[in-house]
């Protein structure tokens, strides 16, 4: 049988029997793939550092008939995380990339909207400050996977928000205006809702030249990332820890 080829972004790896490993790869031919790399802790020739999270490589495969998991054959290394400096905070930036993609893409469904955003916004995490490309990255992720809310009016009433006050909840979808915003609520500012709009026009390439510091932004990141923890109703583990930063 012949081997599949596809770019891929390796986002897990777990240890199987020995020396295998057990791989979930996001490919840009057929989505989300889950497959066995055998003997990957000893062959450098096939896989050498291709298995490390949030590489992107080029992965060849086959899938065998009535079997779940793909054999993964080998991998080329079109570029890794580990070819810059990797600190605390980076990490923590490529771990919640790859937590959010692991979490909301299926099985088996190619999205190559969402693989160039990938590709895209790990190429800025490559150095620098990591709060630009991840707002940049929560904000499309949202978009793309049909979960983002009308940023320009109340949910409840419909009114326009323009530059008004703009307030969000936890346990709510949308934003409210100052007269309809519910107990407990955050704002989120017309800064940060303006932002959004830019982004929403052009690529995470045309902000890497501006300096952010970790307030920028914070209230859409923490907007963005209710948002997706109210719809795969878990917590997401590496939000906690940028959190922390």
């Amino acid at each position: 049988m012949s081997l599949k080829q596809s770019e891929a972004i390796v986002l897990r790896t777990y240890p199987l029997r020995e020396a295998d490993l057990l791989v979930t790869l996001f490919t840009r031919a057929e989505g989300k793939v889950k497959g066995i790399a055998r003997a990957a802790k000893k062959s450098k020739r096939r896989f050498g550092g291709a298995l490390e999270p949030l590489t992107w490589v080029r992965a060849y495969y086959d899938d065998r008939e009535g079997q779940e998991l793909a054999r993964l054959d080998s991998c080329d290394i079109l570029e890794s995380p580990l070819s810059a400096t990797v600190d605390y905070p980076r990490v923590v930036a490529l771990e919640h990339v790859a937590e959010a993609l692991d979490e909301l893409l299926p099985d088996r469904e190619a999205n190559d909207a969402i693989f160039r955003l990938a590709v895209s916004v790990l190429h800025q995490l490559r150095s620098g400050s990591i709060w630009m490309p991840l707002t940049y990255f929560q904000l499309w992720m949202v978009r793309l996977v049909g979960f983002l809310p009308e940023l320009s009016e109340c949910s409840a009433c419909g009114q326009a928000l323009n530059g008004s006050r703009a307030f969000y909840h936890a346990l709510a979808d949308g934003l409210m205006c100052v007269q309809h915003k519910r107990l407990a609520s955050s704002e989120l500012t017309a800064e940060s809702r303006r932002l959004a709009a830019q982004m929403f026009r052009a690529p995470v390439d045309t902000f890497a030249e501006e300096p952010w510091a970790v307030g920028q932004g914070a209230d859409l990141r923490k907007f963005l990332v209710q948002i997706l923890e109210r719809h795969i109703e878990k917590k997401l583990v590496t939000a906690s820890m940028l959190a922390k930063l």
